[in-house]
């Protein structure tokens, strides 16, 4: 009796054993660490990043803009934050569908069919990278200067790493230059300006692109991207300029501008805007629509031909963006999170977005004199913006500088 009991406790005992073996074996675990596994609940395999998505209607149309229920972040909060700090690029994949609630409201469906199909997809905030430089932030940058362009636009960059994107350092004073990109608008053009782009970054080294089809709609994308861009990767940014690919700037003037700006200062600086109206003509460019802005003035906002704002404020401005729905005009979109941060932006008579004078035929629009004085000039296209710089960097004999710095 006792010999058979002795039998079975073997075989249980060798049972158990070969139990724990095999599933050692399956799982790649080592021995030791099989026990410790049983004492707490197995995690879940984490789920691949994808488009983060907004999915819920608004039945009051003129609430979109407000901030949600999420506290936009002061300057006391940037050193103390609990927020998982980013340290590359999470998104990954594309997976956004449209918002097919917003088609049952009477008030969506009133509306002109860019504007309809910008609220679908406007929850679909982030893209994937398909060029990136995390690099360009390296080392200390005082001054980055950031051009928004389109593909296709290879002589606009071109000419401005000719004149005043070219990188340089001044006095030790990093300056660097990016160019930022979605994809080709039109399908039939992708394939071959994609290849060109590849090789021009090849050469310069100097592009970051996401993947969304460049469109006027999607320039606020361009602008968000970028804020979360520089969140992740730029910890050591001074000031950054943003502007257009077809603006004179002189970088000399900013640096001069800058010169007495001190930490902790919100600096924000360009052609400001007050009590600027939404414009609700259908054929302009700019139009809005009531259903989607009902208030009667913008909040203040910086012409997006160029401003230039400190660094801690731009990360500050990646979370206040955060709070806000996308909005499709970029630099009243910026002037929104401005809002939330409770920071003014300031006017300066040397950024000049509308041209020197607004009259585009009068000849001050073409004086080397007045350019060179300037900070920011819109507009120039490639031939006259090489053009004006040379001249501006000549021997030029002027009755008087203009005191605008």
């Amino acid at each position: 009796m006792f010999q058979w009991r002795k039998t079975i406790y073997k075989t249980v005992c060798l049972s158990f054993l070969l139990v724990i073996t095999v599933t050692v074996l399956q799982r790649g675990m080592a021995p030791s660490q099989f026990l410790q596994g049983q004492q707490q609940k197995e995690l879940p395999t984490p789920e691949p990043l994808k488009t983060q998505k907004r999915d819920n209607a608004f039945s009051i149309t003129s609430t979109f803009w407000k901030t949600k229920k999420e506290k936009a972040p002061g300057k006391e909060e940037e050193g103390g934050t609990t927020e998982r700090q980013v340290k590359s690029w999470d998104i990954t994949t594309t997976n956004c569908s449209a918002n097919q609630n917003l088609s049952k409201v009477d008030w969506f469906k009133g509306l002109e069919p860019n504007f309809q199909q910008f609220l679908l997809y406007r929850h679909c905030r982030y893209f994937p990278m398909l060029i990136n430089h995390p690099e360009k932030c390296s080392e200390d940058v005082y001054l980055l200067i950031v051009v928004k362009s389109i593909i296709t636009q290879h002589d606009r960059r071109e000419a401005i790493r000719r004149t005043w994107g070219k990188e340089k350092e001044v006095e030790g004073k990093k300056i660097k230059t990016l160019f930022l990109l979605g994809t080709a608008s039109k399908e039939e053009e992708r394939a071959n300006y994609q290849k060109l782009l590849d090789y021009e970054n090849h050469i310069y080294g100097d592009i970051l692109q996401w993947d969304f089809l460049d469109s006027f709609f999607n320039l606020t994308l361009k602008e968000v991207h970028f804020l979360k861009w520089l969140n992740i990767y730029c910890d050591s940014v001074r000031f950054i300029f943003k502007g257009d690919d077809d603006v004179f700037v002189s970088p000399d003037n900013i640096l001069e501008f800058l010169e007495d700006k001190k930490e902790g200062e919100d600096v924000f600086v360009g052609d400001v805007l007050y009590k600027a109206r939404p414009i609700r003509k259908k054929e302009n460019k700019y139009y809005i629509p009531s259903a989607l802005y009902n208030k009667s003035i913008y909040p203040p906002y910086a012409g997006g031909g160029g401003f230039v704002m400190d660094g801690p404020l731009a990360k500050r401005l990646h979370k206040a963006s955060e709070t806000l729905e996308l909005y499709p005009i970029d630099d009243v979109f910026l002037g929104m999170c401005l809002e939330v941060l409770k920071v003014s932006p300031v006017g300066h008579e040397g950024f000049k977005t509308f041209g020197i004078v607004r009259n585009k035929n009068s000849k001050m629009n073409k004086e080397p004199c007045f350019f060179r004085s300037m900070l920011v000039v819109h507009k120039l296209l490639p031939p006259d913006l090489i053009q004006m710089w040379d001249l501006v960097h000549s021997n030029l004999t002027c009755s008087r500088k203009l005191n605008v710095l």
